[in-house]
């Protein structure tokens, strides 16, 4: 008989740097009642291209790395890889966990994320994007852009409702953070988005966004997981997790000030981008001197991108 897990972390590294590193070790650290939770780490090429040094860090946190492979033409278009690291990590977990919590390796877990504990009868957790960017703003007609993506997943009007953005505090059409994703494998929302995606990227009709402006091929990825999340889901299957969830600390000097937590300590999870940023926002003992040792412990390490085999 197969025991599942409540509940699994995994993310997707095609360098594995010090983020991942610091990611997988918060987890274990900070993470209370979830800290034991499995972890794993996809990356896009095989296991013997990956320096021991790493293996054996990754194996003292008990984090297991797997390697997958990806057609390299697919890799030209931005963030392939990552949308099929996703469906193969649903795939990969289906038997093995209840939940998944799929995140960047940006991702710096502070506090017990217990609302990663999807409640009852909810089948994805989320966070909304922090900037508006290439999202549809809800008081405005849909523009052509999101016309497309809608049509390309099926989406009608009476699904989609108003989404508040974390940072610029817009009201928009549904558009979810893709770096921060919550999902039960069993319902295959992952692989539902790796599907149309790799069927709508490659549209001549989308050509001309991306022609006009780059942030549509660079969002695509996120527009078509808004797209599929409405056509696959109703609205109170969808949890979004508290504010204090997904905290882009490198947008915390652009953010209003009611949105500028005084105490970094506070939050639940959060994201930084680079390294650097952690030194500009307002971050206690003993969390600060403990990413300070992490960062000395898990020197910048890089393997060729471009090596899949």
């Amino acid at each position: 008989m197969i025991i599942m897990e409540r509940l699994g972390f995994a993310c997707v590294s095609n360098v594995l740097d010090v983020k991942t590193q610091i990611l997988v070790a918060s987890i274990r650290q900070f993470a209370g009642l979830l800290s034991d939770s499995p972890i794993w780490v996809f990356i896009p090429r095989s296991e013997n291209r990956i320096p021991q040094k790493i293996k054996e860090r990754f194996l003292s946190l008990d984090v297991k790395i797997i390697p997958f492979s990806i057609n390299p033409e697919l890799r030209k278009f931005p963030f392939t890889t990552y949308v099929h690291a996703t469906a193969t990590a649903e795939l990969f977990v289906k038997d093995k966990t209840e939940l998944l919590a799929w995140l960047l390796p940006d991702t710096l877990i502070i506090n017990t994320p217990k609302h990663f504990l999807l409640e009852k009868k909810k089948n994805l957790g989320y966070r909304p994007v922090h900037h508006t960017l290439v999202g549809s703003i809800y008081t405005e007609s849909i523009d052509p852009f999101w016309d497309l993506i809608y049509r390309k997943c099926n989406v009608s009007e009476e699904m989609i409702f108003p989404m508040k953005t974390h940072v610029d505090r817009n009201i928009l059409r549904p558009y979810f953070n893709a770096g921060f994703l919550i999902v039960r494998p069993e319902k295959g929302l992952l692989q539902s988005w790796w599907e149309c995606f790799k069927e709508s990227y490659c549209d001549p009709s989308f050509e001309q966004f991306y022609q006009k402006d780059e942030r549509y091929s660079i969002f695509m990825h996120q527009a078509i997981l808004a797209g599929v999340i409405l056509s696959t889901m109703k609205r109170k299957e969808l949890q979004e997790l508290p504010f204090s969830y997904n905290y882009p600390l490198h947008l915390y000097h652009e953010s209003p000030k009611e949105c500028r937590p005084q105490n970094i300590n506070e939050l639940i999870t959060a994201r930084y981008e680079e390294v650097e940023w952690l030194d500009k926002v307002p971050i206690q003992e003993p969390l600060k001197n403990w990413i300070t040792e992490q960062i000395k412990a898990f020197p910048q390490q890089s393997i060729d991108p471009s090596d899949s085999k």
